[in-house]
């Protein structure tokens, strides 16, 4: 097999073929890391989608790629964001007050994943503190989407989309804090899942919101998808919010959406989206009526105050979770040690120099949210919106299955084009953001190309429906039969 063709198969069809003894895993892991260390020792004139890479393949041991053969993922090398703590391997979280820090031990998540057979290739670059929807935040360089790489792949998990959409690698994982995962799996044509809040153990994570972030797969397709997070979800001791599953993970078979009531909101699909995306999106669901769907309209009443209520509550976790960051235990301490300043000061510097402009305003933010005189008025109303976005969600089931709606209001756009202005960054995530308030799990597939460029498919369903909402999916997705990027690079 040549390394063309390691590369163009899925990694379901990977494992099938180390089962069968037609392929070794630990020759498609060494193809893999020259790959994704040719593209790390390029840097920014590359994709840059990387911050650390195997140096060798494992020889022996359990890390070995062929001591997995027996393993349900057989071997497969998987790429992991960079903020998922990896013992004894960097863990960085895209931030240089956490530069070269080497956790002791290991996220639950990925664990978990290794004992299912995967083997660690790389860990992918990310927005700082998994904070932004570009990928252009990074301390450690902008991220370059395989499509055009003079525009952004999406964030905050834009390494892990991009790695995946250029054949770099063959599956990845990210993290879903307002729409981290499915907006650059939108913006680099693959498929990117948030499951349900809980669904997925958050131990090991470094934390930007905690009553938000989650786990996903982003995979080359759907069938991937279910694979990967067949192997990610079940209750986790270590963390008091991981619920148990209430089934196995099944792989996606469905052809046909015969009975599936799919519902529009008005409020998701109007205004504000690019006029080439909503082609592609009514194009997509044109063809899921073909399949045998129903398409309903749906009100979320309350959507449009997602995106407020978000950039409240995020950064007001945020700002309780990366206090830990002094320069007292670990990561970056600033100043000379050798002359000690005040513990102040020594706070200040380390803060001052340790943290990027994105996170120090969302800091800002949500301490200001926080603060006596403006916590009702701000973190108190943003809850009570939140609650109301879940209950409109909740009331919308009662009557269709899924959501549909675009994943981003726009393809990617161009590198520096938004980053003199927040507020235009933040309004790609708008129609992310609600799911994530809620709680529901949301996957984003291709859906076909405007200007040349992907344009996502989001479909959200209740809490716990992943089953249902892969098999969704997974019909829409063999019909519309987008190709994706990988030849690219």
């Amino acid at each position: 097999m040549t390394p063309s063709d390691l590369h163009e198969l899925s990694a379901a069809q990977a494992v099938a073929a180390i089962a069968a003894g037609s392929l070794s895993a630990r020759e498609l892991f060494e193809s893999y890391r020259s790959r994704a260390a040719a593209d790390r020792a390029a840097g920014e004139q590359g994709l840059n989608c990387f911050t650390w890479v195997a140096s060798e393949c494992p020889e022996r041991g359990a890390d070995a790629p062929d001591a997995h053969a027996g393993a349900p993922l057989r071997g497969v090398p998987l790429a992991v964001k960079d903020l998922f703590c990896t013992e004894g391997v960097p863990s960085q979280s895209g931030s240089r007050i956490l530069e070269g820090y080497r956790p002791p031990y290991t996220a639950s998540v990925v664990a978990r994943l290794a004992d299912a057979g995967t083997s660690l290739l790389a860990k992918t670059n990310q927005d700082e503190f998994a904070m932004g929807s570009s990928n252009e935040n990074s301390a450690f360089g902008v991220v370059r989407n395989p499509w055009d790489r003079a525009r952004v792949p999406g964030g905050s998990s834009g390494g892990s989309a991009a790695a995946v959409a250029a054949g770099l690698a063959p599956w990845a994982l990210g993290t879903d804090t307002g729409g981290s995962i499915r907006q650059p799996a939108a913006l680099c044509g693959i498929v990117g899942l948030k499951p349900t809040y809980g669904a997925v153990s958050r131990y090991g994570m470094i934390a930007f919101a905690s009553s938000l972030d989650q786990a996903g797969p982003l995979t080359r397709d759907v069938t991937d998808a279910a694979l990967l997070l067949a192997h990610m979800v079940g209750h986790d001791p270590c963390d008091a919010t991981s619920l148990a599953f209430p089934g196995p993970i099944e792989p996606p078979t469905a052809e046909r959406l015969d009975g599936v009531r799919l519902g529009v909101p008005d409020e998701l699909t109007g205004e504000g989206i690019q006029a080439g995306v909503l082609a592609g999106f009514h194009a997509a669901l044109a063809r899921a009526q073909e399949l045998g769907a129903q398409v309903r309209e749906v009100s979320l009443p309350h959507a449009p105050h997602a995106l407020s209520a978000y950039y409240v509550l995020a950064p007001a976790e945020a700002s309780s979770n990366l206090a830990r960051y002094d320069g007292v235990r670990y990561g970056l301490r600033a100043g000379d040690p050798a002359h000690p300043e005040d513990l102040l000061h020594m706070y200040t510097r380390t803060r001052h120099d340790g943290f990027g402009a994105e996170v120090k305003r969302r800091i800002m933010l949500g301490t200001y949210a926080l603060s006596s005189g403006y916590y009702d008025a701000y973190y108190g109303r943003a809850q009570r919106a939140r609650t109301k976005i879940a209950e409109d969600f909740a009331a919308a089931f009662e009557d269709v299955h899924f959501i549909l709606t675009p994943t981003t209001p726009s393809v990617a756009f161009k590198l520096g084009e938004k980053t003199g202005e927040p507020l235009a960054m933040y309004l790609n995530d708008y129609c992310t953001v609600p799911m994530s308030l809620a709680g529901i799990p949301a996957i984003s597939i291709p859906c076909g190309l405007a200007d040349g460029l992907p344009v996502g498919l989001q479909l959200a369903g209740p809490a716990f429906s992943e089953n249902r909402l892969l098999a969704a999916a997974y019909a829409l997705e063999q019909s519309l039969g987008f190709q994706g990027a990988r030849a690219r690079v």
